[in-house]
């Protein structure tokens, strides 16, 4: 089985596509220079040409703040050429896989979301992630649409390597009134090929890590498992003001798809001493 993975050498992709050929698949692996996203004649032709049975689009405009300043150009990558990929997989019969986000919600229900769950981002990433999922609905009919949030993995900048990077400061504050579901990169994509290998009903699934925290209770956590003496102060949303609004409760029912973040997380930071 032949399986297309965008943004291939991102922080997902960098660990979907050598699990994907673990597990047996040809795995096409394109970026930017191989597959421009926002070029519909370049998405039809590659996709023509390549003919896979499975596109896993992970390419996306993912800067949440500097999509306030440039909403235009998150719309474009998240928005339109989705809409590009969406259409060109409808045509080849090729199902395909979008990784969205926990930031299509506003953060404003108080118990966890599921996906048919009525939605309304707060910022222009979420708005323009929303815009892709609905790209996808309208134009493509077999496909899987997944949810995920709070984002860590070996290969990209973030809030692990961050924590651990500040370790040494004299104090260390983080927001404690935002609460979700960290989710690791590998974790994310044995979810991917399970959709792959057991070909569930199409629509929109929660893959995210499952329990949740908030980002304190995350740094805490990682401080703990670490070993790490830090001097870590919690902190509220409005003592660290960031361009773009962030959904206060973030929580999503995985349906038990993805395993407690607490464990993923151990993992991870055996294999990044290892």
């Amino acid at each position: 089985m032949k399986v297309l993975v965008t943004g291939a050498t991102g922080m997902l992709g960098s660990d979907l596509c050598p699990m994907l050929e673990d597990a047996g698949f040809e795995v096409i692996e394109t970026t930017r220079e191989e597959l421009d996203i926002t070029d519909e004649q370049n998405v039809n032709a590659v996709i023509n040409d390549v003919k896979p049975d499975y596109v896993v689009h992970c390419a996306a405009y993912t800067n949440v703040d500097m999509a306030e300043e440039e909403p235009d150009k998150a719309e474009l990558v998240n928005g339109t050429a989705t809409e590009f990929i969406a259409r060109a997989c409808e045509e080849n019969g090729s199902v395909l896989i979008y990784i969205s986000t926990d930031y299509v919600f506003d953060g404003t229900k108080n118990t966890p979301y599921v996906p048919d769950d009525k939605t309304n981002p707060i910022n222009a990433y979420g708005l323009s992630k929303l815009h892709g999922e609905q790209a996808v609905e309208e134009n493509c009919d077999r496909y899987y649409i997944l949810r995920t949030s709070w984002l860590y993995g070996h290969h990209g900048k973030n809030f692990v390597e961050t924590m651990i990077s500040l370790a040494d400061k004299p104090e260390v504050k983080v927001v404690d009134d935002q609460i979700g579901c960290p989710t690791w990169t590998v974790d994310l994509s044995d979810a991917i090929i399970s959709f792959i290998d057991e070909d569930p009903d199409y629509g929109i699934y929660h893959a995210c890590g499952g329990g949740s925290t908030t980002w304190y209770g995350f740094a805490k956590e990682i401080y703990n498992q670490t070993g790490l003496k830090v001097n870590l102060k919690p902190c509220t949303t409005q003592d660290f003001p960031r361009p773009a609004k962030r959904p206060k409760y973030s929580i999503m029912d995985n349906e038990g798809l993805l395993r407690d973040w607490k464990l993923a997380l151990k993992e991870y930071l055996e294999l990044r001493i290892d």
